[in-house]
């Protein structure tokens, strides 16, 4: 694979990337569901965020959700199933947004990566980390370096072994290792999430 050739000239990444099988990048539909999801699951244990997602989409059964029918449920549907007052908001200015812009995601998929980030991040409630996780893990972007990512930040701190306590520093030498994984950056940050969530010794 040649994201791995090409990820693995770095040997401390070689390192963690030996230990996992061959991450995969993959275009998932209905990008608006997604951002919807990453909303609710924010904050959240994988596990409790499945549950109250799962929720989520029993509301609209035997049909899927669609956008007019999120936003015509009312608040105390959705914070029945979970949702704090906040979330409840930030999903329907989600369903808003997309109407308002006749959004579609073949019109996503022509943007580029900033121009996806400074649009979407307009909506109330969605900030850049969450058009970071869209643009990896539902429009399958290859070159995405969430550099705020507090699980990234770990992982970095560890394999490459920093101390630094200051933030903006950190981010500026997170940007300078990561500048060499392009364009295979988002892979990068996938070995670096199951390294740390599964953390087996280095040799």
């Amino acid at each position: 694979m040649q994201h791995v050739t090409h990820l693995s000239k770095d040997k401390k990444l070689k390192k963690i990337i030996d230990l996992q099988e061959p991450h995969v990048v993959v275009k998932k539909k209905d990008v608006w569901l997604e951002l919807c999801a990453s909303i609710i699951s924010q904050q959240l244990s994988t596990k409790v965020a499945a549950v109250i997602y799962k929720r989520f989409l029993d509301l609209y059964k035997p049909k899927k959700p669609t956008l007019q029918l999120v936003i015509d449920t009312p608040f105390e549907t959705l914070r029945g199933i979970g949702l704090s007052n906040a979330k409840a908001n930030y999903v329907k200015n989600v369903c808003q947004f997309f109407i308002d812009e006749k959004i579609t995601d073949a019109k996503l998929d022509k943007m580029s990566n900033e121009a996806l980030i400074a649009y979407l991040s307009q909506i109330k409630g969605v900030g850049q980390w969450t058009v970071e996780m869209i643009l990896m893990f539902t429009l399958g972007r290859e070159d995405i370096f969430a550099v705020d990512d507090l699980g990234i930040q770990q992982s970095i701190i560890k394999l490459y072994k920093l101390e630094i306590d200051n933030k903006k520093l950190l981010k500026e030498k997170m940007l300078q290792i990561s500048a060499k994984w392009s364009p295979y950056r988002t892979y990068a940050c996938r070995y670096l999430w199951g390294w740390k969530d599964n953390v087996p010794k280095l040799k």
